[in-house]
């Protein structure tokens, strides 16, 4: 009990007189050094002194005890909402079209299009409540908008259900045991800021707990002993980031998002920009703290229940990967998530056996109709060997040779284009260019037909597309055929003759057999035509089909 204590009064001439120190109220030979000096300023009697210093340590105990007493005691439980603003969130949740209403709002808080990237962030949020949450990651360039996307989901999340931070260390989360993540969003702004905790972050998300043991001091004895620090999850972790490489480990246990960096995309958000400074505008920011607040208190109203999926086994799943093992995972918990958002449209079933009940809500085939939907727009990406940018510069590629192409009339593997070419058309930077252009070159997406430190480098582009001319993800939907052939009783791959050649919403032809008989021979090479130039063929001059499976 240290406290500063100060006593004043006038001596026996009428002279003020004052005398003031520090102390331990508790420590008696404190008090008695004061009171005898306090005596000696003032010219006082020791007795008079020594009472008034044991009256005010009495009233210091008593202060001490009620402060003690007020910082043990539960504090008062405000309430989150009022009954009116709980009877919105509950026509919230009851809305039949709940997740278009949730696509809506977001355009009305500013958010603009990317309606499969916020529908399945939306859902790994609510995902929270689950016994193995998502994790998504949210992978683009710098400025494309990724912060913003992370940045409306959670404000759609009630501020007691969240935690977020712009870095964490290495050793951060092992630590974290004081605060309660269970059923929470662990949100850091930037992977780069996670990075050092990746290992921990891959732990929490797939075992669910973290534990390590550290030494540390006996308080009573002063050894050295081994203290235990357990954090308790689940935790749903959401993630943002700039990097073209990232962890594996951690893209495996989650679901990457790719922001739309098309040109349309960015002439919305420009548009919603202008909007935005207009009196409508003005109101629109006015109405935001209204919106959000109503989807937090709907999202306080969901609470953790078990979901029964019956409908797991009608539908099929790619199982020529190994990474198929989780992300068929990621499918069943994205029903989930589905089912659990609209718990308050379902009939809470109960299961008995002997003396134990188990409380449940069933998943409907729309349900498993809506994730099918999801899971094949965003997983179709990540089950290819390319990067989501450098599969973007493929197809925009892919869409320059059938242009060019049908401009000149000529073949599609008779066209030869350089690093130049592509920056013209693409608007890319060189820095940009050069590491994706690479990585196509690496995995025979690009043939290198000549070139040399200090020459051009000319490609030919050793790609087509399906006759639908969009993304596909093999297998997925697909009721196997035991009967059909293939490696080991799988499927065959289809033949050159079943495939198109689409690519670029060009006209449909024909692929051409790589035989000989239409090879250009090394006396007799054709003069082609490479913008408006001629260019020699070298090689066969054929378009070959490679790895078509995840684009």
């Amino acid at each position: 009990m240290r406290v500063n204590v100060k006593v004043t009064g006038e001596n026996a001439r009428g002279e003020f007189c004052c005398h003031g120190d520090t102390l331990d109220m508790e420590a008696f030979r404190q008090r008695a050094v004061f009171v005898k000096q306090a005596a000696h300023e003032l010219a006082a009697k020791e007795e008079a002194i020594h009472r008034e210093v044991g009256q005010l340590w009495t009233v210091l105990a008593d202060m001490q005890r009620e402060q003690i007493r007020q910082a043990l005691a539960a504090p008062e439980e405000k309430p989150l909402m009022t009954a009116e603003e709980r009877e919105a969130a509950m026509a919230l949740l009851k809305e039949p079209r709940l997740l278009d209403r949730v696509l809506e709002d977001f355009v009305r808080c500013g958010v603009v299009g990317e309606e499969t990237n916020k529908k399945v962030a939306y859902l790994g949020a609510v995902s929270r409540l689950l016994d193995k949450p998502l994790a998504i990651v949210v992978q683009s360039s710098s400025s494309a908008g990724k912060s913003s996307l992370m940045e409306a989901v959670l404000d759609f999340m009630p501020e007691e259900q969240r935690e977020q931070y712009s870095a964490m260390t290495g050793q951060a989360l092992f630590y974290m045991g004081q605060k309660d993540l269970k059923h929470k969003i662990l949100a850091v702004a930037e992977e780069e800021g996670a990075s050092r905790a990746a290992y921990a972050l891959k732990l929490l998300q797939s075992e669910g707990v973290l534990k390590i043991a550290s030494t540390g001091k006996d308080p009573v004895s002063g050894k050295l002993i081994t203290h235990e620090y357990t954090v308790e999850g689940p935790v749903m972790i959401f993630l943002t980031t700039t990097a073209h490489d990232v962890d594996e480990e951690l893209l495996n246990r989650s679901i990457v998002l790719t922001v739309n960096e098309d040109r349309e995309q960015t002439r919305a958000i420009h548009q919603k920009q202008r909007e935005a400074q207009t009196i409508e505008g003005l109101w629109a920011r006015e109405e935001r703290a209204a919106l959000i607040r109503l989807h937090r208190n709907a999202q306080r109203l969901l609470r953790p229940i078990r979901v029964v999926n019956e409908h797991a086994s009608e539908q099929a799943f790619p199982d020529y990967m190994i990474r198929t093992r989780r992300d068929h995972m990621k499918f069943l918990t994205l029903v989930q998530t589905i089912a659990l958002l609209h718990q308050h449209q379902r009939a809470i079933k109960t299961s008995t056996r002997g003396t134990r009940s188990i409380e449940y809500i069933e998943a409907t085939a729309e349900d498993v109709k809506l994730a099918h939907k999801l899971v094949s727009e965003v997983l179709t990406p990540s089950l290819d060997e390319l990067q989501a940018q450098t599969r973007r510069l493929l197809l925009l590629i892919d869409h320059m040779v059938t242009e060019e192409c049908q401009r000149l009339e000529i073949e599609r593997g008779d066209y030869r284009f350089t690093r130049a070419t592509v920056r013209q058309y693409t608007r890319w930077s060189d820095s940009q260019l050069k590491r994706h252009l690479h990585r196509l070159e690496e995995l025979e997406y690009l043939i290198l037909r000549h070139g040399a430190p200090g020459q051009t480098f000319v490609y030919h582009l050793n790609f087509e597309m399906d006759e639908h001319g969009k993304p596909v993800l093999p297998g997925f939907g697909c009721i196997y055929d035991g009967n059909r052939s293939g490696l080991e009783g799988h499927r065959s791959a289809p033949s050159l003759a079943q495939v198109r050649g689409v690519s670029g919403g060009g006209a449909v032809s024909e692929t051409r057999m790589n035989t000989g008989a239409n090879r250009d021979s090394g006396q007799n090479r054709e003069k082609r035509i490479y913008k408006g130039a001629p260019v020699a063929a070298g090689g066969n001059g054929v378009v070959s089909i490679h790895g078509a499976g995840g684009l």
